[in-house]
């Protein structure tokens, strides 16, 4: 953080403004890695990044735009997708080390192996690919040299997802890749079906639109691609500063006004970068600092930093890789997910802001002088380009519906605009390769999950349990939608702490969602539902990743982070819930936004008590300590009540949305008048003026 030089003034001098440089100064926070364990590559492996990465991206745009860069050659979606595993999946191996004795400072000769036959293969599927799509080889058939370039790309890939993952999402999903070959073992129960050879099953993995080439790669070759394209380019034009110094601006000021920056700015930088390890580490080198010297405990505000940042993914317009793959799998445009995305998003930050103020305002937490604070024009004049090319997008997703070439367009006009009115960060050649090895490693990571995570779909495609299995879930839960709904939290809450969130709606997608969607839910909540709880895991412990990082930043204890931060999210795991009870939560039904937009404020009406009664200062009320006695039974009535008012009533509920209000109404306002009337002019015991 550096501080401008003091203005002067005619009575005094002025205090130090508080202005950040670019957070994202050194890029070396992109790098989105479960691991931490990566290698920055060097020479002429650096090269062959750079030139792999402007491959894959030229390739994405000649597919997208139809530009025909292969003259008198039409190239299959198939050819496409192989072409772009072959350049990006080698350098997992060269990228992430194999373990932890592995040098980090050269690359050993078993990974060059690793890199050599991971492209023999990859090219090999690639030639082969266009003739299976003829001859039907997915199904079986295929001559003995693709048989074996796709046994070799099945072990490269497991190993792939245990670098890019961890062992925890290898063991997750290999057992499940090669269930097909012992699917009509009896001892499986309700998961056995039809069982495929050896040279079946892995025709089928590699050749088929069903598994290696399914959603998780089509998602990524179509849409995410250029969304990470723009969003690397956007925080490599300096939008870091700029959306931080305006949070900085626009909410310093509150009560607890460094904790509500941390929120504000963490979902700013989020709205655009889709990520949440990236977000704790160049949000959090700003705002946990100020936030300890506001007042806040040093776990506290890398609690705060963790669950802001972890809304990164559900936040549009440019969410996390997650929600594209939801966008295959619902056969939908991104446009409609992200437009789903509002409303929950909305929420999410808005439960972490009602608990941050309550908290504050309990231990007396004041803001930030408006004199040591940015101007808002002033950081609007310097970077009002960024809202343009944002508007550009929002509009081009909404309005043209042209999901695969917004982004596009959108990094276009953000690099002309950068180029004419930035002296700062006006790019160089230098800048140029450094913005492709910084896509390149992103890319690297994404393909070794997506691809990986592809063949648990084809698996179950393959032996066709899915069906059976959501008859068997549902008559295990008796037809009950709240047991079934508390059965899928808990299994993608367990899941996701040891899978990537993208990984665990994958998996939950295809067991969980048919078994929902059977019940009469709203496909798209449903599909939220399973995303928001697997994204709930970054701050959960055991593997609270955004917890411990941001606990990294803060010097606290990383458990006591991760236990923290549940505290301080807790109203977020309710959230989940209220849209897959009225689906208008989503956007989705008859009249989605009026009923959506009404739904939404009883829910954040709702939340306003139910923060109060976790935090134990309400507002409009005061700090619940001068009740005496009665502080913790009034603190539970406000959080039944806040929670019954926020819950939508209809649907699978059994009383109407009125009947809903009405009971919270009948909780709350006895609630709220006996403890007003209790704290009357009753002051705070020394005893309760305890330390922060």
């Amino acid at each position: 953080m550096s501080t401008a030089s003091p203005t002067a003034d005619s009575e005094k001098p002025a205090a130090k403004r508080i202005e950040f440089d670019d957070p994202h100064g050194s890029l070396d926070n992109l790098q989105e890695a479960e691991v931490t364990r990566v290698r920055t590559l060097t020479g002429g492996w650096r090269w062959a990044l750079i030139v792999a990465t402007a491959a894959t991206i030229l390739l994405c745009i000649n597919q997208q735009f139809s530009l025909r860069f292969f003259i008198g050659y039409t190239q299959l979606n198939t050819e496409y997708f192989y072409l772009l595993i072959a350049l990006m999946l080698p350098f997992t191996f060269l990228i992430f080390p194999g373990s932890e004795s592995s040098p980090l400072d050269r690359i050993p000769w078993y990974d060059v192996l690793f890199f050599v036959v991971t492209s023999g293969a990859a090219v090999v599927l690639m030639r082969s690919v266009r003739k299976a799509a003829e001859a039907g080889w997915e199904f079986g058939g295929a001559p003995m040299p693709v048989i074996v370039a796709g046994l070799v790309m099945w072990f490269v890939l497991m190993e792939a997802l245990r670098r890019t993952g961890g062992w925890s999402l290898l063991l997750s999903v290999l057992p499940f890749t090669v269930y097909p070959l012992f699917a009509d073992a009896r001892w499986l129960g309700p998961f056995r079906g039809t069982e495929s050879t050896l040279e079946q099953a892995t025709s089928y993995h590699v050749l088929s639109g069903e598994s290696l080439l399914g959603i998780p790669i089509q998602a990524f070759a179509d849409t995410v691609i250029g969304f990470l394209v723009f969003g690397t380019a956007l925080m490599m034009t300096g939008a870091g500063k700029f959306f931080i110094n305006l949070a900085f601006a626009l909410c310093g000021t509150f009560r607890g006004g460094a904790a509500k920056v941390c929120i504000f700015a963490s979902g700013l930088l989020g709205m655009m970068s889709g990520s949440i390890i990236s977000n704790v580490l160049t949000a959090g080198t700003m705002t946990i600092p100020v936030m300890k010297k506001s007042g806040f405990r040093a776990s506290y505000s890398a609690a705060i930093e963790a669950c802001a940042s972890t809304g990164a993914v559900l936040a549009p317009p440019v969410m996390g890789a997650t929600a594209f793959v939801i966008a295959q799998f619902l056969n939908v445009s991104y446009a409609d997910v992200a437009i789903a995305a509002i409303i929950p998003a909305a929420l999410y930050y808005i439960g972490l802001f009602v608990q941050v103020d309550s908290y504050a305002a309990r231990h007396g937490l004041a803001g930030i002088p408006r004199s040591e604070l940015p101007r808002v024009w002033d950081t609007i004049k310097d970077g009002w380009y960024y809202i343009f090319v944002i508007a550009l997008l929002i509009v081009m997703l909404l309005y043209f519906k042209r999901e695969s070439h917004a982004p596009f367009y959108a990094t276009a006009l953000l690099l002309v605009l950068n180029q004419l009115f930035s002296r700062e960060t006006r790019w160089t050649f230098s800048t140029i390769n450094k913005f492709l090895e910084v896509n390149g490693r992103t890319f690297v990571e994404l393909v070794g999950i997506l691809a990986g995570c592809g063949l648990l779909i084809g698996a179950f495609s393959m032996t066709g349990v899915v069906s059976s299995l959501a008859n068997d879930l549902l008559r295990i839960a008796g037809d009950n939608a709240f047991l079934l709904l508390g059965m899928c939290a808990f299994t993608s809450l367990v899941l996701g702490l040891g899978l990537t969130t993208t990984a665990c709606y994958i998996f939950l997608a295809i067991l969980v969602a048919p078994a929902l969607e059977k019940l009469g839910l709203n496909k798209m909540a449903v599909h939220m539902f399973i995303f928001y709880w697997g994204m709930l895991s970054s701050i959960t412990p055991p593997v609270a990743i955004a917890s411990f990082a941001a606990a990294g930043i803060a010097g606290s204890p990383a458990m006591k982070t991760g236990w923290e931060s549940m505290w301080v999210g807790s109203i977020i795991y309710f959230i989940p819930f209220f849209f897959v009870l009225n689906p208008a939560l989503v956007l989705q039904g008859d009249s989605p936004y009026f009923e959506g937009l009404g739904l939404m404020a009883l829910a954040a009406f709702g939340t306003l008590f139910i923060c109060g009664g976790i935090q134990g200062y309400q507002a409009f009320v005061g700090d619940l300590r001068r009740a005496g006695a009665m502080e913790w039974p009034i603190r539970v009535l406000l959080v039944i009540g806040g929670f019954v008012i926020a819950t939508p009533g209809g649907g699978i509920m059994p009383i109407s949305q009125f009947q809903v209000t009405s009971l919270g109404l009948a909780i709350l306002v006895p609630t709220v008048v006996i403890a007003r009337l209790l704290m009357r002019g009753q002051p705070l015991a020394a005893g309760q003026l305890r330390v922060r």
